[in-house]
C-alpha cells in the first residue's frame, strides 16, 4: 500500500520502477487519465507509446506484446482477468487513485486478491491519496504501508459564496502569476461558465481551455500541454482532480460541486445528480494550486459549510449488473465473493433479477447470451440491446446517445422514438457521441459476421443512406425497421416499461409501482405504453420529490408485453352489494388485462364478513343476536357473520340464522322464541331489546283471561305487553297482566268503549272470549 499527497509523483514513477521485475499493469479511473498517464511516463523515460508503455481502454488500444508498463481504465482489468484469472502476463497489478472508490477498482482489488493467492509472485500495489491505508491494508492481509512525503507549498484558501466561477477566476487570474484552474461539475456548465469568461477577459490575452471526459483526444491533450506561452484558465470536470497532471497552475477556483451516479433499486431508475463534494475531494482540488509555488484557492462556498469527510464508493451507490455480470463471468459468486467492501445485498439482488431479465443469467449461470452481452464494452442493457439488433448501425447510434448520457433537444413534433427521431439528425450529434458510436461498431465484429464484400459501386439501402464497399468492413449487413427498433430497445429496458394512467396523458406508472411524468424532451406523447429510458428523479425543491420525469422514451406495442404474472383479484362493489373477481394480466406492476370471472367462495365470504360489518346488522340480525344474549348464549360477531356469509351471493344474502347450529337454534326456540302464542290463537312477534328485555305488541282484546304474564328465559324475565287500540296504538304498557285486568282495565274500558263502540269491551275480562277481530 503506497500513501502519498498530490504532486508526490506517485503514479508516474512507482508504476515503471517496478518493471525490472517483469511486466506491470496500472489500473486508472477514468480513460483521459490513462492516456495521460502513459503520455507523461513515456515523455519521462523517454519511452516510446505502444511499445515500453502503453495503455487500453474501452474501444480503444496502444500496445503490443513486448510493453511492459500498460495502463487500463473501466472494466479492462476484469475483462483480462476473465480471459486469465491468475493474470500470468503480468508481475504486477497497481490500482491507482484508489481512494476514488471506483466500482471498477472495487471488483479489480477483489479478483485480483483471488489471483494473488492463487499465484505467490504476483504482487499487488495500492496507491492512494487521501484514503485511510489501514482497511486497505489488512484486506491484502497486513501488507506493509509505505507513506511517500510530497513537496506541497503553502496555499491560501478564501471562501467567495456569492461569486460566480467566472468572476472568481478574473480576481485569481489577477491575483495569481500562473494559470487558473476551475473545477465544475459537468460539460454544460463548463459551457456556459466559458461563455461567461468569454464576456468578461475575452481570449486575446487569455486562454480559456475546457477540459472533460467528452472532448477528444487532441482536445484533452491541449489542456494538458500548453502550446502558448499565453497565461490560461482551464475549466474542467474532476477529471482534472487526481492522476492527471495540468501545468503552470498557480490558482485553483472550486464551485464545490460534482455529479455522482445513483441507482433506486427499488424504482429501477438510475441518475446523475449534481451534489457537494467531500472534504477529501476539496483537498484533491486545492493541491493543485500548491505544486509549482505558492498558491490561492478560491472556494465558492461559506466557511461554515461542513463537507462530508470522504467520497462513497461507487459499490454502494451504482447499478450493480455489469459489476455482477462481470464476476460471474470470472467464475464466481457476488454473494460469496471475499469483496473490499462488500455491497448491498438488495444492490446485488437487483443486478442479477435485471440480468436474468435481459437473458444473461439463468440460475446465476452466464447464458450464451449472456457471454455476447458480457463480451461488449458497455452497460448489459446496451449490449442487450445492440445483440437483438444483430449489431445494427442504428442501435449502435442508440447506444452511444445513451452510454455518453447525451441528452436530446426537446421535440416539438410527435415520434415513436426519442432515439428514433435522434438518429435523423445524427450529424448534429456531439464529436465525441459519434465517436463512441463507430467503437461500439467496431466492437460489434466479432459478435455479428460481416456483409459480404459488395462490388464496386453497388449500394445497399439504409436508414437515410447506403452503405459501400469501402464501408462493409465497420457495418454488417443489416438495417433495422422501425419496429424492430423499438422492439430492440424493449429487450434492454425490459424493467423500465411505464403505462400512462390515461389516453394521451403525460402521467405514467412506471413497472416497479412508482409514478412518473413524460417531460416536455421528450416527443412521445401518444400510445398507452413506452419504454422510460432516461430517468430524471424528483427534486425536494421541484415540488414533486417522489415523481419522477421521463426525459427520453420509446414506445412499446402492447402485443409485446407478455404477462409475467396473473392474479384474480376480488372487490366489494358497494353500488350493487356483490362480490366481483377479475383476473388481471399483470406485467410487473402495470395491467396488461382485466377479465371477469367466478368469485371464490370463501375470497366472497370474507369480503361480505367486513362489508357486513362496516355497514352493521340489519335488524333480523340484530334481534338474533339480542337472542342469543338473551339465552345466555353469547357468541363471536365475526364468526358468525363469516359464516353466515358462505355462499351468500350479495350482501343482502348474509344472514346469520345460518351461522346458528341446531342445538343452539332449539335452545333459542326454547329460551328466546321469536314469537308467543296468545290466548286468541294467534302468534305474536316478540322483540329483544338490547337491555336484555322482551316484549310484544297484541291487541288488548286478545289477551282476555290471561292472567300469569308469560316469563322467558333462563332468568325469567317477563315479557312485556304492549296493549294495543283498534286503532293499533298503545294504550298501555305492562309486564304483570294481572294487576292490569284486576286495576287498569275499567279505567281503559271506560274510554275506549267510547271511542270505539262497535269494539267488544266485556265487564269481566276474565271469563270474556279473547279474539283478533275487530268488530263484535
Amino acid at each position: 500500500m503506497v500513501t502519498a499527497q498530490p504532486g508526490a509523483g506517485k503514479t508516474t514513477r512507482v508504476p515503471p520502477a517496478l518493471i525490472d521485475d517483469g511486466p506491470v499493469i496500472l489500473l486508472q479511473p477514468r480513460r483521459v487519465a490513462a492516456r495521460a498517464v502513459a503520455t507523461r511516463i513515456a515523455a519521462e523515460r523517454g519511452w516510446t507509446i505502444g511499445r515500453e508503455v502503453g495503455w487500453q481502454i474501452r474501444f480503444e488500444r496502444r500496445f503490443t506484446a513486448n510493453t511492459q508498463l500498460l495502463v487500463v481504465t473501466e472494466g479492462v482489468l476484469t475483462a483480462r482477468l476473465q480471459r486469465d484469472p491468475l493474470l500470468s502476463r503480468f508481475r504486477t497489478i497497481v490500482l491507482d487513485e484508489f481512494h476514488e472508490r471506483s466500482v471498477h477498482a472495487d471488483v479489480g482489488i477483489a479478483l485480483a486478491k483471488q489471483a494473488w493467492r492463487a499465484r505467490s509472485e504476483l504482487r499487488i500495489v495500492v496507491m492512494s491519496a487521501t484514503i485511510d491505508a489501514a482497511p486497505v491494508a489488512s484486506f491484502l492481509d497486513g501488507c506493509p504501508i509505505v507513506d511517500v512525503p510530497g513537496r506541497m507549498f503553502p496555499i491560501e484558501i478564501r471562501y467567495a459564496p456569492q461569486e460566480s466561477v467566472a468572476s472568481a477566476a478574473v480576481h485569481a487570474l489577477d491575483g495569481s502569476p500562473g494559470d487558473v484552474l476551475c473545477f465544475l461539475p459537468g460539460a454544460s456548465e463548463i459551457r456556459r461558465a466559458i461563455g461567461d469568461l468569454e464576456t468578461r477577459v475575452g481570449r486575446e490575452s487569455v486562454e480559456i481551455v475546457p477540459f472533460h471526459g467528452s472532448l477528444d483526444a487532441s482536445a484533452q491533450d491541449a489542456a494538458l500541454h500548453p502550446s502558448s506561452p499565453r497565461r490560461r484558465i482551464v475549466v474542467a470536470t474532476n477529471v482534472a482532480e487526481t492522476s492527471v497532471t495540468v501545468p503552470r497552475i498557480t490558482a485553483v477556483v472550486d464551485s464545490g460541486w460534482h455529479k455522482v451516479a445513483r441507482y433506486d433499486a427499488e424504482r429501477g431508475i438510475d441518475s446523475l445528480d449534481l451534489e457537494r463534494i467531500t472534504a477529501d475531494s476539496a483537498d484533491q482540488r486545492a493541491g493543485r494550486a500548491g505544486r509549482l509555488a505558492p498558491g490561492i484557492v478560491w472556494r465558492l462556498w461559506e466557511p461554515r459549510d461542513r463537507l462530508r469527510p470522504h467520497r462513497e464508493a461507487e459499490i454502494h451507490r451504482v447499478d450493480l449488473s455489469a459489476t455482477v455480470l462481470d464476476v460471474i463471468a470470472w467464475g464466481g459468486d457476488p454473494a460469496t465473493l471475499e469483496w473490499f467492501e462488500r455491497p448491498p445485498e438488495e444492490a446485488i439482488d437487483a443486478a442479477v433479477n435485471l440480468l436474468n431479465r435481459l437473458g444473461a443469467l439463468r440460475d446465476r449461470k452466464l447464458t450464451e447470451l449472456g457471454d455476447q452481452v458480457r463480451r461488449l464494452p458497455i452497460h448489459p442493457r446496451l449490449a442487450r440491446m445492440l445483440v437483438a439488433a444483430g449489431g445494427a448501425r442504428e442501435m449502435a447510434q442508440a447506444c452511444a446517445l445513451l452510454s455518453e448520457r447525451h441528452y436530446l433537444p426537446a421535440r416539438l413534433s410527435s415520434t415513436t422514438s426519442d432515439l428514433l427521431s435522434a438518429l435523423d439528425d445524427w450529424a448534429a450529434a456531439p464529436w465525441h457521441v459519434q465517436a463512441v458510436a463507430r467503437d461500439i461498431e467496431k466492437g460489434v465484429g466479432s459478435l455479428f459476421p460481416l456483409a459480404p464484400i459488395l462490388p464496386r459501386g453497388q449500394t445497399v439501402a439504409g436508414k437515410g443512406e447506403s452503405l459501400t464497399r469501402t464501408e462493409k468492413e465497420t457495418r454488417p449487413l443489416f438495417t433495422l425497421s422501425e419496429s424492430d427498433f423499438r422492439r430492440a430497445i424493449l429487450s434492454g429496458y425490459p424493467d423500465r416499461v411505464a403505462q400512462r394512467r390515461e389516453p394521451l396523458s403525460s402521467r405514467v406508472r412506471l413497472a416497479s409501482g412508482a409514478g412518473a411524468v413524460i417531460g416536455p424532451e421528450s416527443g412521445v406523447r401518444d400510445g398507452e405504453f413506452l419504454v422510460a429510458l432516461d430517468v430524471q428523479t424528483g427534486h425536494p425543491l421541484q415540488g414533486a420529490p417522489n415523481e419522477a420525469r421521463i426525459r427520453l422514451a420509446s414506445r412499446v406495442e402492447r402485443e409485446w408485453l407478455q404477462p409475467n404474472h396473473s392474479e384474480i383479484v376480488h372487490r366489494f362493489d358497494r353500488l350493487a352489494g356483490v362480490v366481483r373477481a377479475s383476473k388481471i394480466d399483470r406485467y410487473d406492476a402495470l395491467v396488461l388485462a382485466e377479465t371477469p370471472t367466478k368469485p371464490d367462495p370463501e375470497i366472497a365470504a370474507g369480503l361480505l364478513t367486513d362489508a357486513w360489518i362496516e355497514r352493521g346488522p340489519r335488524a333480523v340480525d340484530e334481534q338474533l343476536l339480542r337472542r342469543l344474549a338473551f339465552a345466555g348464549r353469547r357468541a363471536n360477531v365475526d364468526v358468525l357473520v363469516r359464516i353466515g356469509a358462505r355462499g351468500a351471493r350479495s350482501l343482502d344474502d348474509v344472514h346469520l340464522a345460518r351461522a346458528v347450529d341446531s342445538d343452539v337454534a332449539r335452545a333459542l326456540d326454547r329460551d328466546a322464541p321469536e314469537s308467543i302464542a296468545v290466548p286468541s290463537g294467534r302468534t305474536v312477534r316478540l322483540e329483544y331489546s338490547a337491555d336484555g328485555g322482551v316484549s310484544a305488541a297484541v291487541k288488548l282484546q286478545e289477551l282476555f283471561g290471561l292472567g300469569e304474564t308469560p316469563r322467558l328465559g333462563p332468568a325469567r324475565v317477563p315479557v312485556v305487553f304492549s296493549l294495543l287500540a283498534p286503532n293499533g296504538r298503545p294504550v298501555q304498557v305492562t309486564r304483570d297482566l294481572r294487576s292490569f285486568w284486576d286495576r287498569t282495565y275499567p279505567d281503559v274500558r271506560k274510554e275506549l268503549r267510547g271511542r270505539y263502540p262497535k269494539h267488544p269491551w266485556p265487564e269481566d275480562p276474565w271469563n270474556a272470549v279473547p279474539s283478533a277481530r275487530t268488530k263484535r
